[in-house]
């Protein structure tokens, strides 16, 4: 099943609204050292859906967030299942939804859900979209800044200039790009907004 923007969009409020009414699934972590607004997490292994989109930080936000919400929403074909059997499944909506840009280039973005974690690779279904890709990512430690608010590129690199530097202050090497996490659907009120700054850090 393909979906348009317009009926995405009414899935999506619809979908987010059942899921106001319980929790949503996150990410497994604990944290090793806490000094608000900075953490420092160790995440333990993921299934994420991902895409590669171009444009600026927003723009490549909406388009990845679509192409992702139209694989977990039906465009795909359950594990297993012959291409001509059209087996699709809805797939739970998880937070947070992550933008992370692409070789320091501020036009080319990775753009990710986690998904929910009964799923591994042998048994999700599979996206009928090429541009959508599954892939497994093995534990990590991450500093995070969490932060509420509108995100434009100006406070994105402010906040991801103090994560790096609280990360340095507490001699923690990094080893990955920063990335911008978002939790909150897009009505959500800024004071109510939950984004983080993630960056992952070797071992410590």
């Amino acid at each position: 099943m393909r979906l348009n923007t317009h009926t995405l969009l009414a899935v999506l409020v619809g979908f987010l609204g059942m899921e106001s009414a319980m929790a949503i699934e996150e990410p497994r972590y604990d944290v090793r050292m806490s000094q608000a607004p900075f953490e420092l997490r160790h995440y333990a292994p993921v299934l994420i859906a991902q895409t590669i989109v171009e444009g600026d930080m927003d723009a490549a936000s909406n388009k990845g967030f679509r192409l992702i919400a139209d694989f977990i929403f039906g465009n795909n074909m359950a594990a297993g299942s012959e291409p001509s059997a059209n087996q699709a499944a809805k797939i739970a909506m998880t937070a947070p939804v992550t933008v992370e840009p692409q070789l320091d280039s501020a036009q080319q973005w990775r753009v990710h859900f986690v998904m929910p974690s009964q799923y591994t690779l042998a048994n999700i279904p599979k996206p009928n979209n090429s541009a959508v890709t599954l892939h497994e990512l093995p534990s990590k430690y991450v500093v995070v800044h969490r932060y509420s608010g509108f995100n434009t590129v100006a406070r994105v690199q402010e906040k991801t200039d103090e994560t790096l530097a609280w990360a340095k202050q507490q001699s923690l090497k990094v080893v990955g790009t920063p990335q911008l996490s978002r939790y909150d659907p897009p009505w959500t009120l800024p004071m109510f907004r939950r984004n983080e700054i993630m960056v992952e850090v070797a071992a410590p």
